[in-house]
């Protein structure tokens, strides 16, 4: 039986439908793909926002309850005498703060994966390994409730984002202060020009560096931070 000739265009008329549809839906993939890129940036941007505030809730309760008790070997990140990241953490972890696979999971972003390996005590110590998604600065007792606990790595004060940079290049960045406000922040941001080029507003609304006079800001972290692990 020979097909009749509707059946041939019903069919032609199908397949040009599903083209079109196929086109359309392509069309809107490429349109949607950098709603869908930043929505993931800003997802991952808040967890490491929830991971720094964690990090900075234990750490205020080992520095208060040191005041509390008078115990030296609980106390600001600048208040000890040692000055890495893993010495830090390894207070936490000594003084029952927080454990290992917390910390692993704290300091562990899209791009900074970092490893956190503890030996059994007493006392107990915390090595890191790979790369640090968090930078902690040296936070004294005597500092400001402005001053900046913590901030992503891919963040140096009062400098302009590096798109190469970890965890999120230019694309944001996080900050806690010591008072635990946080906050995602983004490049335009990252330096005074985008608080009115006004110091005193960018170190209210962003924070200061441990020690700055109020007012004074200049570029760099100036060793103020934690030595990360390399």
């Amino acid at each position: 039986m020979i097909p009749r000739r509707s059946e041939h265009l019903s069919a032609a008329f199908a397949l040009k439908e599903l083209t079109v549809l196929v086109a359309i839906g392509a069309v809107l993939l490429v349109l949607a793909r950098p709603t869908i890129k930043q929505a993931i940036t800003k997802r991952d941007l808040t967890r490491t926002m929830n991971n720094a505030r964690g990090l900075y809730l234990a750490g205020f309760h080992m520095a208060t309850d040191g005041v509390a008790k008078s115990a030296a070997n609980s106390a600001w990140p600048g208040d000890y005498a040692q000055t890495s990241l893993s010495d830090y953490c390894t207070k936490l972890v000594q003084n029952g703060y927080l454990k290992a696979a917390d910390l692993q999971e704290m300091l562990s972003a899209p791009g900074a994966v970092c490893t956190v390996n503890s030996a059994a005590g007493p006392p107990g110590t915390v090595s890191l390994s790979g790369k640090s998604a968090l930078k902690i600065y040296k936070v004294k007792s005597t500092d400001s409730s402005q001053t900046i606990f913590a901030a992503s790595s891919n963040y140096v004060y009062d400098t302009a984002l590096n798109p190469d940079a970890v965890p999120f290049g230019d694309n944001g960045f996080v900050v806690v202060r010591k008072s635990g406000d946080a906050g995602i922040y983004w490049k335009q941001q990252a330096t005074p020009a985008g608080y009115d080029n006004n110091p005193a507003k960018f170190q209210s609304e962003l924070g200061r560096l441990p020690g700055a006079a109020a007012g004074i800001v200049v570029p760099g972290d100036g060793g103020s931070a934690l030595i990360n692990p390399q």
